[in-house]
């Protein structure tokens, strides 16, 4: 047997150390030694987590002892066999269950005789794998495809639905119902979120394993209205599916649906799926799936399995309602006008709510600045319809614009007064309607926050403060000096600042949101603080459990919320320096640049890096008299350089004539940046240039 291993360049016994040692603690592979008796006598390092086995005093014993209902049936059968015949046996499927009601567990196992060097029998060895994963997926993929097959088979909203919950019981849940908006069925479209516009949901599908399942399931055509504060309507403002694996019947979003709830306890249900049916931007209404038979609560996989299936049946829905409706072209603009989803930061982690229930005329948005910063901005519009629609978006764009100039968030909100002033001047006013009460109600909020220096700037027209909680369980409003709505009074405002730890939060709402709640900011924050500790938790959970706390049954405004976790840059990504305003500073700025670059593993960006470094500082040189300061920034996809003097005079990219020697610096930064630009400082000006870590940074 040594022979047939063999070998080149070492020795057979070196080379059978190695092969056994690397198979028993390296391979991923699970092993069992069994002898002649079929006594486990040994076992590798994988075997260990191969969680269908108790290995712990498993050494001596026979697999009936620690293999449980695993070694019955094809692996008894499998390893009775090889022992016998000496025949191998390859990827032989075992199933079985841990305990009673537990999930199915699928194994794959070979096995093989282990003889000596005359041929005499010492036992068998199997190899292990968990497969149950795999098999899963096998299996959710051609449910997948099968039902897409059978679902959408005709023009029409209830046999789609039906077809819908047929395939969905009992492969994936015990009882499901579908509910189709009533404006769906005379062929509207409707956006999401906009709940009081909703009117009834319409059982247009429905199933369950349940002998009596009447007594639980609405009928065909029943219409049940839509309450705001609970998982379906926020389901519905925000597309996204909820998975409660254990459902709790007395959860406080269940007396809110006196129908619903109550059918979710006499059919005992323990896990539920709220899916949102939504295609082209259209809501078409929800499906919840629930299970009171199945002992196993939805996982992840199910959820994703079930979202999948109900994107194609909402797709499936959407094609019945387009065949017999016609497009408003009003619902179409004010579709274009909500507000876009928000992009990561490195600054912020953030999470959002947007209900457009009322007015339509609320907003926020995220907007990345220079030096890794970020603003966080919130506002309310007065009015309803278009036109409120037509100012959020002027001031959203607005707000855009200046954000990017980089001036301090009371210059900002200075700059918007008087644009906002301006524009409602040119509008023509309404009958009897004063000037001053065209923009009263324009508010705005206007955070940045530096994630390198943990330091928050705030200013305020108008716009209640965030709400801020702290690690340590502190809630409280941020202080924010008060200034007068855009467009109304003087331009007043002032800017707070002040110092956060890394993963406080701050909550930025509407107006009516809170007033909802009390015009008491003590019970506003008793009610909010309640929902948004403990802070840890996911982001997202937090903003839903405060939009719950903070909703009424009963809406008539919208309800408008941006939640951010703040972050920290620590020294491992952020390098700065001073340097004498000396022409012998560039070269140093070059190496310090480069050894931070390289310290940082970003080898192949060091030349760009000092090339911009070395340009910057030559300016910074010529131009100023006193100290420089350089920092460099790991941002995510892109380096920061930044350079700062004392000089306020802002830089201007020409391009020099060949004839030139100078006036070369700011355009070779252009071509090898993503971005620059320059920002005020209390002592003159930053410059500042991105450099993109890969082609599509």
């Amino acid at each position: 047997m040594v022979a047939l291993l063999g070998g080149y360049g070492r020795s057979g016994s070196e080379l059978d150390e190695a092969v056994l040692g690397a198979l028993f603690s390296e391979s991923p592979v699970g092993l069992h030694v069994l002898d002649t008796e079929l006594r486990l006598v040994r076992f590798n390092t994988a075997a260990r987590y191969v969680r269908a086995f108790a290995l712990e005093e498993a050494l001596g014993r026979h697999p009936r002892e620690w293999a449980g209902d695993f070694y019955t049936g094809a692996y008894e059968q499998t390893v009775l066999e090889v022992l016998e015949t000496g025949v191998p046996s390859l990827d032989v499927e075992v199933r079985g269950h841990l305990d009673p009601g537990s999930s199915e567990i699928v194994l794959s196992v070979s096995c093989f005789r282990l003889e000596d060097a005359a041929g005499g029998v010492l036992g068998v060895a199997t190899a292990v794998l968990d497969i149950t994963e795999r098999k899963r997926a096998a299996a959710r993929l051609a449910f997948l495809e099968r039902s897409s097959g059978r679902i959408g088979t005709t023009l029409d909203i209830f046999r789609t639905a039906q077809e819908f919950a047929d395939e969905i019981v009992p492969a994936l849940a015990d009882t499901v119902v579908v509910e189709v908006l009533d404006s769906v069925l005379r062929g509207e479209a409707s956006a999401p979120g906009t709940i009081m516009e909703y009117g009834a949901m319409r059982c247009t599908g429905r199933r369950s394993v349940a002998l009596d399942a009447e007594r639980h399931l609405p009928s065909i055509g029943e219409a049940i209205g839509l309450t705001s504060g609970t998982p379906l309507a926020q389901c519905l403002s925000d597309l996204e599916p909820r998975v409660f694996e254990h459902l709790d019947l007395d959860a406080p979003w269940l007396k809110r649906e006196p129908v619903r709830g109550r059918r979710l306890a006499e059919a005992g249900a323990h896990s539920l799926l709220v899916l949102p049916l939504a295609a082209r931007g259209s809501v078409v209404g929800v499906a919840h799936c629930y299970r009171h038979h199945t002992p196993q609560p939805f996982d992840d996989g199910e959820l994703a399995l079930a979202a999948e299936l109900a994107d194609r049946v909402a797709l499936c829905l959407d094609n019945a309602r387009l065949y017999a409706r016609e497009r408003s072209a009003a619902r179409v603009l004010q579709l274009s006008l909500r507000p876009a989803g928000v992009v990561g930061h490195a600054a912020v982690e953030t999470a959002y709510s947007y209900h457009p229930l009322g007015a339509g005329g609320d907003w926020f948005d995220v907007i990345p600045l220079s030096g890794a910063r970020v603003a966080l901005a919130a506002g309310d519009t007065a009015g309803q319809g278009l036109r409120a629609a037509a100012t959020m978006g002027e001031v959203r764009a607005a707000i855009s614009a200046l954000a990017v100039l980089d001036l301090t968030p009371d210059e900002v909100l200075e700059r918007l007064h008087a644009l906002v002033t301006r524009l409602g001047g040119e509008r023509p006013r309404p009958p009897d309607t004063p000037a001053d009460d065209e923009n009263q109600d324009t508010t705005c909020l206007y955070i940045v926050y530096s994630p390198i220096t943990r330091r928050c700037s705030i200013a305020s027209a108008g716009h209640p403060p965030p709400v801020v909680a702290l690690p340590d369980g502190t809630v409280e409003y941020a202080m924010v000096p008060a200034g007068p709505p855009l467009g109304r009074g003087l331009a007043k405002y002032g800017t707070a600042e002040f110092e956060l730890p890394e993963g406080s939060l701050l909550l930025m709402s509407n107006t009516a949101m809170l007033r909802a709640v009390s015009d008491d900011p003590r019970s506003q924050l008793a009610r909010i603080g309640g929902a948004l500790l403990p802070a840890a938790r996911p982001l997202q959970e937090i903003c839903d459990e405060v939009v719950y706390q903070l909703t009424p049954e009963q809406v008539e405004s919208d309800a408008v919320l941006l939640l951010a976790r703040t972050r920290a840059l620590g020294p491992d990504r952020v390098a700065s320096w001073t340097l004498p305003n000396d022409p012998a500073a560039v070269a140093e700025a070059r190496a310090r640049a480069e050894r931070v670059v390289t310290a940082w593993g970003l080898e192949e960006q060091a030349f760009t890096t000092t090339l911009v470094v070395s340009e910057l500082v030559t300016n910074a040189v010529r131009y100023s008299d006193g100290p420089i300061d350089v920092r460099l920034i790991l941002d995510g996809p892109v380096i920061v350089c930044e350079v700062t003097d004392d000089s306020s005079t802002a830089p201007h990219l020409r391009h020099a004539e060949e004839v030139d020697e100078g006036g070369r610096g700011l355009y070779l930064t252009w071509q090898v940046s993503r971005s620059w630009g320059t920002r005020p400082e209390a002592r003159g000006k930053t410059i500042w240039a991105e450099i993109a870590l890969s082609d599509d940074g």
